[in-house]
């Protein structure tokens, strides 16, 4: 078959994510799914494929920069307050608390009046999320690590660099 993309985007996976997403689109489903409660339980599904990559990019994070002091936690999926549906995995540590502000946050979520469910930080907004083979979770590990590095970078912002362990001793904690 002919691509009609002056690149190959098979071999990328935010490439293959994204032609998923415009292929739902384009034809009222997700993945196979038509209705919404099929859609929902495709989505709970994906959720659980999720959970091992975004553990992978906040450990990683954890490891990196945070120097193993965090703690993470999924929420498993639950009713949103839209009705729709949604999993959290957030890494907090103990500068973060002590800052006051919130934890690096990925979501998985399928807003009720959605066509099919995003991925997004708590300060960064909206990936598409079409998940259906542990492959394609695992393929999502890049987009993940991004949202994750750029959730630190916007939580810096609320407080200051210094609620990152690896810059250095910790002095005391304070807003801007």
């Amino acid at each position: 078959m002919t691509s009609p993309y002056p690149i190959d985007l098979s071999v990328t996976d935010n490439a293959s994510a994204l032609l998923r997403h415009f292929a739902d689109l384009r034809d009222g489903t997700h993945g196979e799914a038509h209705s919404r409660a099929d859609k929902e339980a495709l989505f709970a599904t994906t959720a659980t494929l999720m959970d091992s990559p975004c553990r992978s990019a906040l450990t990683e994070l954890n490891a990196a920069l945070l120097l193993n002091t965090g703690t993470i936690h999924s929420t498993g999926v639950a009713r949103t307050q839209d009705g729709g549906l949604g999993c959290s995995w957030t890494l907090s540590w103990p500068r973060q608390v002590a800052a006051e502000i919130p934890p690096i946050t990925l979501t998985a979520y399928f807003g009720r009046n959605f066509h099919h469910p995003h991925l997004r930080g708590g300060t960064v907004r909206d990936w598409p999320l079409n998940v259906f083979t542990p492959l394609q979770a695992a393929g999502e590990l890049p987009t993940l690590r991004a949202i994750a590095a750029a959730e630190l970078h916007n939580l810096v912002f609320l407080a200051d660099f210094r609620i990152v362990p690896a810059t250095g001793p910790a002095e005391a904690i304070s807003p801007w």
